[in-house]
């Protein structure tokens, strides 16, 4: 399956994560399960994107809930339709491990960036 990944996709993706949070919200900040790359595996670069050589940066703000999952979601800041939506269904495939607050899971907002670049 990697080989075919890395195959198939002639771009990468480089990921961040931001954590933007009120004062003691959380203890421990909410991380996707498997890590970023859980995130990478599930983004899909839109056709039309590469057909046009579109390269940046699609800022995504979600609210993950006590269950690790997305609750919801927004673009922040666009690139285009097509990549703006392929960022958010990537982040909506993958579960969070939750924020916690003095041992109990809490919501949280995360900022996610999507940097989508063609080799």
């Amino acid at each position: 399956m990697k080989s075919l990944l890395s195959s198939l996709l002639p771009f990468y993706f480089l990921f961040g994560l931001y954590i933007y949070e009120q004062p003691k919200e959380s203890d421990v900040l909410p991380t996707p399960v498997g890590g970023m790359k859980a995130i990478a595996e599930n983004v899909v670069y839109p056709e039309i994107a590469k057909v046009n050589k579109l390269e940046g940066k699609v800022i995504v703000k979600a609210v993950i809930n006590e269950q690790g999952k997305v609750a919801s979601i927004e673009v922040v800041e666009s690139l285009s339709v097509e990549c703006d939506k392929a960022a958010v269904d990537a982040i909506k495939k993958v579960k969070f491990n939750p924020a916690m607050k003095d041992g109990k899971a809490v919501k949280c907002e995360v900022v996610i960036p999507v940097q989508f670049k063609l080799c």
